[in-house]
């Protein structure tokens, strides 16, 4: 499977995910995705690898022992890691493959924002409406 940023200076492959997809409602990834939950799964590090724009990989310790990769120009989140782990969170979001599994739960539910429903049933378009 083939990730990158959306400027497309970074890119990945992984060539398999090591556990589910969930939805993370963390209040972190909230703030740093700018949405109501990100996507993730984990990769071993070996299933892992960039193929381009591994210089220009920013991060930031967003809790302790924890870092968010991400590209510094157009600020895509990519993959998560804490060094004393044997994986990588990867940003489903930032994958340009379908991994061919589905995500199979939410987690940290308790930090959802008030104005998600994810109940709710709402008008849906291919596109932006017109």
């Amino acid at each position: 499977m083939q990730g990158s940023c959306l400027c497309g200076d970074i890119a990945y492959e992984v060539t398999q995910l090591a556990g589910p997809i969930v939805h993370c409602h963390c209040q972190t990834c909230r703030k740093a995705h700018a949405a109501p939950f990100a996507s993730t799964a984990r990769v071993e590090r070996d299933a892992f690898r960039w193929v381009r724009g591994e210089q220009l990989v920013s991060n930031y310790e967003s809790s302790p022992g924890k870092r968010r990769y991400f590209c510094p120009r157009c600020g895509t989140q990519l993959v998560a890691a804490r060094e004393t782990q044997a994986h990588l969170i990867l940003r489903m979001g930032s994958l340009d493959d379908d991994p061919g599994v589905r995500p199979e739960y939410h987690i940290w539910r308790e930090h959802d924002v008030p104005w998600l429903d994810s109940e709710a049933e709402m008008q849906s378009y291919p596109q932006f409406p017109s």
